[in-house]
């Protein structure tokens, strides 16, 4: 099995989902006691996102690597970021390891096709909605197509997200500003929603909307742990 490097706490509320489904995972195509070989560096999330703020995604950038690079010394044989936005500094990061770095949004896409969709709704933080780095690789690499709400849908979903699941608040008007949020897509032709913000399925419900929901947090988790296993005997 390999060993999993996850690079959390950007926020450390949809961190913990990931060590549940990882282990999950595992459990359910190995049985028994098994559960994943795994480490984890949490960052303090106040540092990136004040790097966010500023605009200041070269030192986010290096502030990962080093995390990233930690990982691999200590023993990671992949890097799970947990985080959409912060995969803008992907390329950062994988700059300076040797060890691969599952990207969120290929195991995200890779759904979607299996599941027969071509045309996507994307929440997720004004930086993941608005800039090129996660939409230009859905769009590029796997043929999809994806709309974003209009410019004051985008402004309050960024802001539940940071002052609001971030923290570990679960508003019900919020769920229903989000539901809002879900129609307005479908009426732009959405055949199904990305939730492309880790903490955002904390929030909203496959049985909140008329159309399926596609959790990064859930799709990456899983695919992390079956690549753990990848080339294992039987599997």
């Amino acid at each position: 099995m390999r060993t999993i490097g996850l690079l959390g706490g950007m926020s450390w509320e949809s961190t913990v989902p990931y060590y549940q489904i990882i282990n999950r995972t595992i459990a359910e195509k190995l049985g028994g006691l098994h559960s994943a070989k795994l480490l984890l560096y949490s960052v303090d999330f106040a540092e990136i996102e004040r790097l966010q703020r500023a605009d200041q995604w070269v030192e986010a950038g290096s502030l990962l690597a080093d995390a990233a690079l930690a990982l691999q010394e200590a023993g990671a044989h992949f890097i799970v970021l947990c985080t959409n936005t912060m995969h803008r500094v992907a390329p950062d990061i994988e700059a300076r390891i040797e060890i691969p770095l599952l990207h969120i949004a290929d195991p995200t896409a890779q759904a979607i096709q299996r599941s027969g969709f071509s045309t996507l709704g994307l929440l997720g933080t004004r930086f993941t909605m608005e800039e090129d780095f996660y939409r230009g690789r859905l769009e590029r690499k796997f043929g999809l197509a994806i709309h974003v709400p209009d410019a004051a849908s985008r402004t309050l979903v960024h802001e539940v997200i940071y002052s609001e699941l971030c923290r570990g608040v679960i508003s019900a008007s919020s769920r229903e500003e989000f539901r809002r949020v879900v129609s307005e897509l479908i009426g732009m032709g959405a055949e199904a929603v990305i939730l492309g913000c880790t903490e955002i399925g904390l929030l909203l419900r496959p049985v909140d909307v008329p159309v399926p929901l596609f959790d990064t947090t859930v799709l990456h988790a899983e695919a992390a742990g079956l690549f753990a296993l990848a080339n294992r005997a039987g599997l």
